[in-house]
């Protein structure tokens, strides 16, 4: 394919640096550099024909001409032109199309010419502001996209909202798609009714046209997603220390519907992390409070499904460690969106929107663009740090656990003793569950049985723990300083 011809115009002094980083970036660019050849004048070799003759058959055989407009009007020749302008009046009368991109200057700093030059442009065409080279970068890959995608050299969608090529409604499980209704009608007011027909519903949701189905109607209602979409699934471990590290004593991989796959992941650390039961002294029901709270652990498990790049070959990880949860997502922040920013109000960009609506329908997502938000002030009512979110290769959610409580302080005042994070730990295990096992102390801080009881041997010793009845059929007492 013949690359679309990009002329850089600008005074060359003033956006020296900015007109290097664009050809770079659109040379090199892994998408761009596939369908862009830029041109600047500091990459010309020495010939024997005039500059201004030069430029002006480049600005002739170019697709698209970029302007870079600042302070500084330029060289002014015989009939005071500047060659920018000349350059940029050239283009028009060519047709080309023009991508105009101004400096956040002081308006008391732009020469006069320069200022009628602005005035000219902004008659025919909208320019973009930008106030350094990071933003000027975004906004020119913002604009070639857009180009790409207005002359159709690409057609752009998200993959959720692409019709699957090989699926048929035959691969759909109509009975989800019913309790889908009744539970979205509970949650949402969802507007149609169970009766409806699977047709009438999956068109309502932008799942279906008359004959063919979309990927995102596969990964909510689809029989066996698996077939179609191999790395759907969660894959999801428990390391007993801070590392990842083999054995693992715990590995479960998740398939199923997205729904499925969430509920199963979300047990999965339910089950492994610390809970408290309470007493019925406040009503009939027991409380229980996890160590995190569940809808923190849900949040987190659903944005990666939700937010995921279902074309990558990884799989979304659930992975617990003695210290922390992590969920790893294959894919990026949507463009323009930074870690930074998802600790404060942000728009919402979900990279599936199709799959994301009905998620929220469901009850699966409580407000669209806050789930991050919410994964914050549910940390920090519990008690636990602030989470990490990092985008690497993978985007990455940190959700920090408590190691240890106040306990093993409260029992240590008593014979004024320094208790190790592990002594700590089972004592916290053991406020929980008096009738836990050496094993299962074992299992939850990740350390060996044999040193669970040399550890319990020392807190007996010290006389912060005692044994009552039989080794099998009896339970913990923690001792206090009256006992």
């Amino acid at each position: 394919m013949q690359k679309i011809k990009v002329f850089i115009s600008s005074v060359q002094k003033e956006f020296a640096h900015e007109r290097e980083m664009l050809y770079e970036y659109l040379s090199t660019d892994a998408l761009l550099g596939r369908f862009f050849e830029p041109f600047i004048f500091e990459r010309l070799p020495a010939l024997d024909q005039s500059p201004s003759e030069m430029y002006l058959g480049k600005v002739t055989h170019c697709d698209i001409y970029i302007g870079l407009i600042g302070r500084h009007y330029g060289y002014e020749g015989t009939d005071g032109i500047s060659p920018t302008e000349r350059e940029y009046d050239h283009a028009v009368l060519h047709h080309k199309t023009r991508l105009i991109y101004l400096g956040n200057v002081d308006e008391k700093e732009i020469h006069p010419k320069e200022k009628a030059f602005i005035r000219k442009i902004e008659k025919s065409i909208v320019r973009k502001m930008f106030s350094s080279v990071t933003e000027l970068k975004s906004c020119v890959y913002a604009s070639l996209i857009h180009y790409l995608c207005e002359n159709e050299i690409i057609r752009t969608g998200p993959f959720d909202a692409t019709y699957n090529a090989t699926a048929t409604f035959d691969d759909l499980d109509l009975s989800k798609v019913a309790e889908f209704v009744r539970i979205a009608k509970l949650k949402r007011g969802f507007p149609l009714s169970v009766e409806s027909t699977p047709e009438i519903i999956l068109t309502h949701l932008n799942l279906m046209n008359a004959v063919r189905i979309t990927n995102a109607a596969i990964l909510l209602f689809g029989k066996q997603p698996q077939r179609f979409f191999i790395t759907s699934e969660i894959k999801c471990a428990h390391f007993h220390g801070t590392q990842m590290s083999k054995p693992i004593p715990s590995y479960q991989i998740y398939k199923g519907d997205v729904f499925q796959m969430v509920d199963q992941a979300v047990d999965f650390v339910m089950s492994k992390i610390d809970v408290a039961i309470g007493t019925r002294d406040q009503g009939a029901r027991v409380p229980v409070t996890y160590e995190i709270p569940r809808a923190a652990v849900a949040e987190a498990v659903v944005n990666a499904v939700a937010h995921r790049d279902y074309t990558s070959n990884g799989s979304v990880q659930v992975m617990l460690f003695k210290d922390r949860l992590e969920i790893w997502n294959p894919g990026t922040l949507p463009f323009g969106i930074t870690p930074a920013m998802l600790r404060i109000p942000h728009a919402s960009i979900p990279a599936n929107p199709l799959l994301a609506e009905p998620m929220y329908l469901a009850g699966y997502i409580e407000r669209m663009g806050t789930g991050t938000g919410d994964v914050i002030q549910l940390c920090r009512n519990a008690g636990l740090k602030e989470p990490e979110f990092i985008q690497e290769e993978s985007f990455r959610v940190v959700i920090w656990r408590k190691v240890g409580d106040k306990v093993g302080d409260k029992v240590g005042d008593k014979v004024g003793e320094k208790l190790t994070i592990n002594q700590q730990l089972i004592l916290k295990y053991i406020n929980a569950d008096s009738r836990i096992s050496a094993k299962e102390l074992s299992e939850k801080i990740g350390i060996s049985q044999r040193k669970v009881e040399d550890n319990i041997r020392k807190l007996k010793n010290i006389g912060l723990l005692r044994r009552i009845g039989p080794a099998k059929g009896g339970h913990w007492k923690i001792l206090h300083a009256t006992d």
